[in-house]
């Protein structure tokens, strides 16, 4: 029995060279977000619909940058309740939170990336696996 944070085991056989691209582009397509509205969940929604079906390596690390991309967003709306419930004075907390959050957004996005470009599974610390 495995925990939810380790990754699956191999299909078999080495990761091909353009599985570990698509890969990398999956995790590296949610940082469109910092351009694009939703950006962050619509670049490796598209990519695991795409190759859902043909990659499993891309399959299953697109899934993970969704998740992961979707957590962070159920985070984000949750700090900005908290901030306008409060009528901003839970921004003392709410805000530095915010930064904390998208500096390791950031931070984790790059070294999925990074693992996936090598051909490794690589799953976020935080991620609820809402997408199966």
């Amino acid at each position: 029995m495995s925990d939810a944070f380790s990754p699956p085991p191999s299909p078999g056989g080495e990761v091909s060279a353009d599985q570990r691209q698509m890969a990398l582009f999956s995790h590296l397509s949610s940082l469109s977000g910092l351009i694009i509205p939703l950006g962050n969940i619509l670049g490796p929604l598209i990519l695991w619909l795409v190759k859902k079906d043909t990659m499993p390596f891309v399959e299953d690390q697109a899934k993970e940058a969704l998740n992961f991309n979707i957590t962070l967003g159920i985070i984000g709306i949750v700090l900005t309740i908290i901030t306008v419930v409060t009528f901003g004075i839970g921004a003392v907390l709410t805000v530095p939170l915010g930064i904390l959050l998208g500096i390791a957004w950031l931070v984790l996005t790059i070294m999925a990336g990074l693992k996936a470009n090598e051909g490794q599974y690589y799953r976020y610390p935080f991620a609820l696996r809402l997408i199966k």
